[in-house]
């Protein structure tokens, strides 16, 4: 999988579980300050990486700062997919 289909598939896992589309339109959207992502959708959003991008995050390797805005997420997932 080469980064950009590892970034495309990144952002529609998360368009789908933060239900907006501003996601891949802003790579700076701040996911939390912004409340698009919350607890449960994070959990969400923990499972459905794991089902379709096959990347297995338990909430003690989570560190949302990490996760704060699309284009962190994205590089965080890359890294540890080894895109």
């Amino acid at each position: 999988m080469t980064a950009s289909e590892s970034t495309e598939k990144i952002l529609a896992v998360l368009a789908e579980v933060a239900e907006t589309d501003e996601v891949r339109t802003n790579p700076d959207l701040a996911l939390f300050d912004l409340q698009v992502l919350d607890s449960m959708k994070t959990v969400e959003l923990m499972v459905a990486i794991s089902e379709q991008l096959g990347v297995d995050i338990s909430p003690a390797e989570f560190e949302r700062e990490k996760w704060a805005t699309p284009r962190l997420m994205i590089a965080d997932l890359e890294s540890r997919i080894g895109a």
